[in-house]
């Protein structure tokens, strides 16, 4: 099957790509959120690069939506109007905003193109009209168990900590650093301190590194902090399980259902998880027995070879039935 793709999640599309069709990433001298392509990385041969100018001449099956605005995107530069011309599934990524749990989605007054949620809570809180859904939850590629917890220190990836602020739990990490430093990764991290009032000697920025780098760096801290009030569910907190570190989760949006008691310590109330924290800083056995739950968990729900199958599924039958259609359409002329 020959998919079309913009390249808008990399962390998603690594995993998606690790299928057996063939990905089409549009790109442009430009790049930016149009014309990305593969942002060099280190993807299957089968993840091509089409110059947007050229995709009108290009076929697909089906193509996978992120945007609202890639609908036209697709009209203008193809001739193919998702949905009607051209088979599609929209991937929701995110939990609604605003009058949640009342927000409509902006796919719900049609029904040509189904939507795909991340997570069962995204499905659920989300206003989804008449556009049928389905859920097909995460899948990573294992990094392998690479966990060490040598550092007395919790590890962090949130991504510009201080734009998104609440959103994110950045408030939040203040609770944490007179039990441990916090070592705290991702986009727009570098001058999280001064712009919070973190004490910098007890906060570590490890800013936003290649995939490779980061579970090196995160597999050497005690435990990761996952301080989310309102985001879909984090695939920095699915790498951290993987590797086989205990986590501490703020029990909001899928989170309960993504992580197992066992596994760290998931719950609202913040001093749960300071005196899981105080507990797996101080006895590295137990950190380490928890991190193996932690990995257990998240290769049983989030593997790859489940993701891609669900994908298949989806993909097939999105295509198969704008054939039957075209066939009926032929008829009926």
């Amino acid at each position: 099957m020959r998919i079309l793709l913009w390249h808008v999640h990399g962390g998603w599309t690594d995993a998606f790509v690790r299928g057996d069709h063939t990905y089409v990433l549009p790109t442009s001298a430009e790049g930016g959120p149009w014309g990305l392509g593969r942002a060099g990385r280190d993807w299957p041969r089968t993840v091509l690069e089409v110059a947007l100018e050229d995709l009108r001449d290009q076929d697909f099956d089906v193509v996978v939506l992120q945007r609202v605005e890639e609908i036209a995107e697709c009209t203008r530069l193809l001739g193919r109007t998702p949905g009607r011309d051209l088979p599609a599934v929209f991937l929701e990524h995110n939990t609604p905003k605003g009058g949640v749990p009342a927000t409509q989605h902006p796919l719900q007054g049609q029904t040509d193109i189904p939507i795909v949620h991340v997570t069962h809570f995204n499905e659920l809180f989300w206003d989804n009209g008449l556009a049928s859904t389905t859920v097909i939850e995460h899948g990573i590629v294992d990094p392998g168990h690479r966990y060490t917890g040598e550092l007395e220190q919790l590890a962090v990836v949130i991504n510009e900590p201080v734009r998104r602020g609440r959103v994110t739990g950045t408030d939040l990490l203040g609770r944490f650093t007179d039990l441990a430093r916090l070592e705290v990764f991702g986009m727009g991290t570098a001058g999280l301190p001064q712009a919070t009032g973190l004490d910098p000697a007890r906060v570590r920025i490890g800013g936003d590194l290649p995939t490779a780098q980061l579970h090196a760096r995160l597999a050497r801290s005690r435990a990761y902090l996952h301080p989310m009030r309102w985001t879909s569910l984090g695939l920095a907190l699915l790498e951290a399980m993987h590797l086989g570190m205990p986590v501490l989760v703020l029990a909001t949006t899928e989170a309960a259902r993504a992580v197992p008691p066992g596994a760290g310590a998931v719950s609202t109330d913040v001093e749960d998880l300071r005196r899981a924290a105080r507990i797996l800083i101080e006895d590295p056995d137990e950190a380490r027995a928890r991190g193996a739950v932690a990995r257990a968990a998240a290769l049983s729900r989030y593997g790859l070879n489940r993701f891609l199958a669900d994908w298949d599924s989806v993909l097939e039958r999105t295509a198969g039935r704008s054939r039957v259609l075209a066939v009926t359409e032929r008829r009926a002329q």
